[in-house]
């Protein structure tokens, strides 16, 4: 199954961004985490099929209301331990 790490920099934290990402994994059946970092970027971890990531990474790119993203970089990660559902961590 196809995995991909999203790294999301801008105004990412504390605008809901997290949430975001949980409510539209969870719409487009993927599954995986998403987690702040420590350097103010937002990490997700998803996994699905590859029509559901290309949509997610749309989104990620635009953000909740509040977010402003300067940047997603993605990762292909074909060695990836499997997940079973999205959460936030």
């Amino acid at each position: 199954m196809p995995t991909v790490q999203f790294l999301i920099d801008g105004t990412v934290q504390g605008v809901g961004f997290r949430r975001f990402a949980l409510h539209h994994a969870h719409r487009l059946d993927l599954r995986g985490f998403t987690m702040n970092l420590e350097d103010g970027v937002v990490e997700c971890m998803a996994q699905g099929d590859v029509q559901s990531l290309t949509e997610f990474e749309t989104l990620l790119r635009l953000g909740p209301q509040h977010a402003n993203v300067t940047s997603v970089t993605c990762n292909d990660l074909s060695d990836a331990r499997r997940y079973t559902t999205f959460r936030i961590l």
